[in-house]
């Protein structure tokens, strides 16, 4: 089979398409034939060695988010058979490589997958796990402040992936949202759910002051400038204490699977309820290519790869 790997650590280039040994699925495990797998932000990381937890020595497969059917069962395995579709994510956090879903076909726990619902297609499927598991995690932080019906809460990035779940999840909860945009993206937003979108070129410290920011890209200090004092940040990767901290909570979001939480999250989207884009689809087999369009920015939407 057809797989991607990163033969060195660097830009796209050390990303290489290479024959692989199909695997086999073992106790509790499935076999899934990748149909879709959903290009991250934290894919180019891994190549580049910036990543917790330290660089992952080369070789390994980057991808966290694949789409497709399941092709063989491994012993124990109770709720997923031969020919379901479905969806998941690798915690590549804990596979480091090992596997990635860069791959027509990948091992990987019957735990990580969730059934894909028929009105659903591989390459939309494909964008939800990591970025809207992301988003519910983060905002059940900012949930442990009580805040008050009806608070303020500002997402930045919310025409990406992460930011954009936020956003609808947040006036799903009852915030009232301020969303931070990219220009040409605020139909978009707006359709969100979002009752106020603020430009990307917008002084943050003049907004608000809101109770809550959901800081997607991370921003850092020039997001915090809009919380109150006593207010919470959540952030998605580290970033530096505000200072002043005037008695704000700040929160970091790292990704942790939960099955019972991204099989709801995949029928709401399913349903309509929650909205996704995709910018562009590509081969696997030019996923060099897709890393250089992501780094290159200006996409309205995820890069998905698709395979078989």
């Amino acid at each position: 089979m057809l797989g991607v790997v990163a033969a060195a650590l660097g830009g796209p280039e050390v990303l290489q398409v290479t024959e692989l040994p199909e695997p086999e699925a073992g106790p509790g495990q499935v076999v899934v034939r990748t149909r879709a797998v959903c290009v991250h932000p934290a894919d180019i990381a891994a190549t580049t060695g910036e990543i917790p937890r330290g660089p992952v020595a080369p070789p390994f497969s980057p991808g966290w988010d694949i789409a497709g059917e399941v092709v063989s069962v491994g012993s124990g395995t109770a709720d997923l058979r031969v020919g379901d579709r479905v969806v998941g994510m690798i915690p590549w956090y804990l596979t480091r490589g090992t596997p990635g879903g860069y791959a027509e076909f990948v091992a990987v726990d019957a735990d990580w997958m969730v059934p894909l619902p028929d009105g659903l297609d591989f390459v939309s499927a494909a964008t939800v796990p990591l970025n809207a598991q992301t988003a519910q995690q983060g905002l059940s932080l900012v949930s442990l402040a009580m805040l008050p019906a009806g608070s303020s809460i500002l997402v930045t990035g919310a025409s990406g992936g992460v930011g954009g779940f936020a956003a609808q999840l947040a006036a799903q909860d009852g915030y009232r949202v301020l969303a931070q945009a990219g220009h040409g993206d605020e139909e978009w937003v707006h359709g969100l759910g979002a009752h106020e979108v603020i430009p990307r070129s917008a002084d943050l410290a003049t907004v608000g002051p809101v109770a809550a920011v959901f800081d997607a890209v991370p921003v850092g200090e020039a997001a915090a400038a809009a919380v109150e004092d006593r207010g919470v940040v959540v952030t998605t990767r580290p970033t530096p204490a505000i200072v002043p901290d005037r008695g704000v909570r700040q929160e970091l979001q790292l990704i942790r699977l939960d099955r019972e939480l991204l099989a709801r999250l995949v029928e709401q989207v399913a349903a309509g309820r929650l909205l996704t884009r995709v910018a562009a689809t590509m081969p696997l087999t030019e996923a060099a290519d897709a890393h250089r369009r992501v780094l290159a920015g200006g996409l309205r939407g995820k890069l998905v790869l698709t395979a078989g």
